[in-house]
């Protein structure tokens, strides 16, 4: 009999649930015992959901993230973050946000970087590591996990992630080699899962992502040699490789000492055939058959096509399973009641993923007659979604066969543009900005809930945001900003504000996915050909110009942006979809520019993120994702300076196709690893001018005049003081408006001093 599983279920919440408990945890509102009742209930919810499956995920759950879940489950815990009598729990949020409860207006410490879990949305605490690091296991928040999964009546599978990837996604300075901790880490994970199998567990989940990956001779070697000493510890070991195909390191995993190894069908298909003639006879071969990463329903009768000659050569070694965890998708479509019937037909959110998971697996137990309803029901909505007209429009099409390299070029390089902005927008050395949104107050949000309910006008909305754009543009005046935003009021997300007024966009009420901790994003879906009906954000822009003589930024997010954070269609390249969003946020900026506008940011925020796991398959990325900024913003004037911003992400191994981009400014995370990230600009000469965030936006620290200093100090050892800028990480609407003010002066006044010490040099 094929058997099902679960790599991991969302843990935020059908109606955010956690993000609402953290964040009353966090100020003081409730109690440590009330957000671990908050969690437990949680916890038991999603493993209600999950019934249905043979083995149940535990140890998914996690109350910010899972890697750093594990690190406090190893002992890797910074230093700075144990001082005084803190209980783990505050230990832990200090890594993760710099503070804790008890710390509610303490200064707190230097907050954990974080970075894009692979080529994902999640943002995952990096673990730190030193020639000093030691490990002790603490298993007992997991063991305690395992006893609540039986007394919910499911058979638990605990979830860790593997010794290898576990070292690779960590950082560690230079004289320090990863791979030299490995003895000391695998002498806790034998002992993790001997307590595994004292506790009774029949099936332990190893996740080793970084099977998917272009891996050193020495690191494929520590995987061999790690599973061959774990190999007679705990229960029986399921390998989970996800996110890509095992390529290279094919043979290799089948070889390895485990007991089942699962593969992303979704992104490696074409190796299956392969890997049933590799694995040992014994083993379970476990297919994620079902993207656990987009919302769109699978083809159940092509799927059965092709599994059943497989089930019938592997039988009850064959299991069935989502690609992944299903973290990376909203929990149920069913709460989706407003949405457009017919788009609603071909989504599945985590609930129906496991559905289709159920179905596949009965199909071959008992016969496609059993769930003959069920599949004749994917047929027509699989049907539907093919041979829909609104999912193709014949003068976007034509529209995108015309783009030609003249496009994207702007009539002149950087250090002619630079001279006619520099005329254009008399700036000062190390001018001061920030990268777009203020803090989203609850009043904002109030009257946004409102006018979608239909309670209010759109006069009084307007009227409303009109005031929140006045009050953010007197803050800024006030306090000196030379560059001013008018802060964003009117949008919900960077990415959802510019799907909803474009076309081939819809837009779930409750499809919210984890970023990181409590910031949870819901994505819009992208099914259709893309067009922008009019202009978008025009009137708002020109609104904020009115009230100040100081520049005011126009604020647009990219094409890439908007697609690696949007669920895209995957009937098309994406490369295809990426130049439909190019060509509508063009017409944008050109309608910026006629309006006055002398300065547009147009934010790129996920170009790291979408740069494919395999480096063989970088430049095409990078081809068509640089092609689209370029193609936004080919037809500006000299005089009209563009920046772009881009979140945590590891810049070196892009700078070049960075630079290719060709904006005037470019922002970046900098601040939580104290610039280390500039570390790009060393070997490359990066051409243009650069903002290094000196404000971690993503703590509630305030940063001192002094570190702003001393931040921009380090930058500046890299890069010509004439060509930086001085703002934060990123938008600041998760922040609240007194932190917001008292960092922007801080920033501001650090901004002089280091203008005044350049000044006497």
């Amino acid at each position: 009999m094929v058997r099902t599983h679960n790599l991991g279920f969302p843990r935020i919440g059908k109606q955010r649930e956690l993000k609402a408990a953290l964040e009353r945890y966090w100020s003081g509102a409730i109690s440590r015992d009330e957000l671990e009742a908050a969690a437990r209930e949680l916890r038991r919810q999603n493993w209600s959901r999950q019934a249905r499956l043979d083995l149940v995920p535990v140890g998914d759950f996690s109350l910010y993230d899972h890697v750093l879940d594990l690190s406090f489950m190893l002992g890797n815990v910074p230093q700075r973050a144990k001082h005084g009598d803190a209980s783990p729990l505050d230990q832990y949020f200090r890594v993760a946000r710099g503070r804790s409860q008890s710390e509610a207006h303490a200064c707190g410490v230097h907050a954990s970087e974080m970075t894009k879990w692979f080529d994902t949305n999640y943002h995952y605490l990096v673990p730190e590591f030193d020639a000093n690091t030691r490990f002790t296991l603490d298993a007992s928040r997991l063991l305690a996990q395992l006893d609540e999964a039986r007394e919910s009546g499911v058979e638990p599978k605990p979830v860790i992630l593997g010794p290898l990837t576990y070292l690779w996604l960590g950082k560690a300075p230079h004289d320090c080699d990863r791979l030299t901790l490995l003895d000391a880490l695998l002498i806790q994970y034998a002992a993790l899962l001997d307590a595994l199998s004292l506790a009774g567990v029949a099936w332990v989940q190893l996740d080793e992502p970084l099977a998917v990956l272009d891996l050193p001779p020495e690191w494929q070697a520590a995987l061999r040699s790690s599973y061959e000493r774990l190999r007679e510890h705990g229960p029986k070991k399921l390998l989970a490789t996800y996110f890509g195909p095992l390529g290279d390191n094919l043979e290799l995993v089948c070889r390895l000492p485990v007991d089942g190894l699962h593969v992303d069908v979704s992104k490696g298909r074409d190796e299956v055939s392969a890997i049933v003639k590799l694995l040992p006879r014994d083993a379970v071969l476990s297919l994620g058959v079902v993207s656990g990463r987009n919302v769109w329903r699978s083809d159940l009768n092509a799927l059965l096509d092709w599994l059943t000659p497989i089930a019938d050569v592997l039988g009850d070694r064959l299991w069935l399973a989502p690609s992944c965890s299903l973290l990376h998708v909203p929990v149920d479509v069913e709460s989706e009641q407003r949405l457009d019937s017919e788009v609603r037909s071909w989504l599945a959110f985590a609930v129906q993923k496991l559905d289709e998971v159920d179905t596949l697996a009965l199909a071959l137990n008992h016969g496609r007659g059993r769930v003959a309803d069920q599949l004749a029901a994917n047929r027509a909505a699989i049907e539907s979604r093919r041979t829909s007209r609104r999912v193709h429009d014949p003068e976007v099409q034509a529209a995108v066969g015309r783009i030609d390299a003249k496009l994207g070029q702007r009539p002149s390089d950087f250090a002619l543009r630079a001279q006619k902005q520099a005329k254009h927008l008399p700036l000062p050395l190390f001018p001061t900005t920030t990268i777009g949104s203020f803090p989203q107050t609850q009043e904002i949000r109030r009257v946004r809930s409102q006018m979608r309910a239909g309670r209010i006008a759109r006069e009084v909305y307007v009227r409303a945001m009109q005031e929140e754009i006045a009050r953010a543009v007197r803050e800024q005046e006030a306090l000196g900003l030379d560059v001013l935003v008018h802060g964003e009021a009117e949008r919900n997300d960077m990415v959802e504000y510019f799907g909803e007024q474009l076309q081939g966009f819809a837009f779930s009420e409750f499809g919210w996915v984890q970023s990181y901790g409590s910031r949870c994003v819901k994505p819009p879906i992208l099914y259709g050909d893309v067009s922008r009906p009019q202009p978008m954000t025009v009137e708002w822009t020109k609104y904020a110009q009115s009230l100040t003589v100081k520049p005011m930024k126009g604020m647009l997010t990219g094409p890439v942006t908007i697609l690696n954070w949007s669920f895209v269609r995957d009937d098309q390249p994406r490369a295809a979809s990426c130049r439909q969003l190019a060509l509508a946020i063009r017409q944008e900026v050109l309608d910026l520019e006629r309006a006055g506008v002398r300065v547009i940011q147009i934010d790129e925020a996920a170009l790291r993120e979408g740069l494919p796991l395999r480096k063989r398959d970088w430049q095409h990325y990078l081809d068509w994702a640089v092609e689209a900024f370029r193609i936004t913003v080919g037809a500006v004037r000299d005089e009209t300076q563009i920046h772009t911003h881009m979140c945590y992400s590891e810049f070196n191994d892009i700078i070049a196709a960075i630079a290719a981009m060709d904006a005037d400014v470019i922002t970046i995370e900098t601040s939580r690893s104290n610039m280390e990230l500039l570390s790009a600009f060393d070997e490359f000469k990066y051409p243009n001018a650069i903002g290094p965030g000196v404000y971690d936006i993503h703590s509630p620290n305030v940063p001192s005049e002094e570190q702003v200093v001393s931040l921009m100090q380090r930058a500046a050892e890299r890069i010509p003081v004439e060509r930086l800028w001085v703002n934060p990480d990123c938008g600041l609407k998760t922040r609240g408006w007194p932190e917001v003010t008292d960092a922007l002066r801080n920033m501001v006044a650090a901004a002089k001093t280091l203008r005044a010490a350049s000044q006497r040099i």
